[in-house]
């Protein structure tokens, strides 16, 4: 017994129109987004924050300058001194 082939075998061949040049027929279709302000502005944020977060709170230069500072016996004074507890009598509110 022989079974002859009518059509194409592949599903997808079958729907093909074949136009002249022999390119299917098909429209040309693009994606376009718009995104609103609020969501640019809120992307913008998003992004300030996560570069925000990825910085170091820790100035080293900052701490070293200090501790020089510090460790010169002509630095710490009574001047020094009552500043220092200023500061900190103004951090209480007091």
């Amino acid at each position: 017994m022989m079974i002859n082939r009518i059509g194409s075998i592949d599903p997808i061949q079958s729907g093909k129109n074949i136009g002249l040049n022999g390119q299917a027929n098909r429209k040309v279709q693009t994606d376009s987004i718009s995104l609103s302000a609020e969501a640019l502005e809120k992307s913008e944020l998003y992004h300030a924050n996560a570069v925000v977060a990825s910085v170091s709170d820790v100035r080293m230069e900052r701490i070293v300058e200090l501790k020089q500072k510090i460790n010169d016996p002509s630095y710490i004074n009574d001047k020094i001194i009552q500043a220092t507890a200023d500061s900190i009598m103004d951090a209480f509110g007091l």
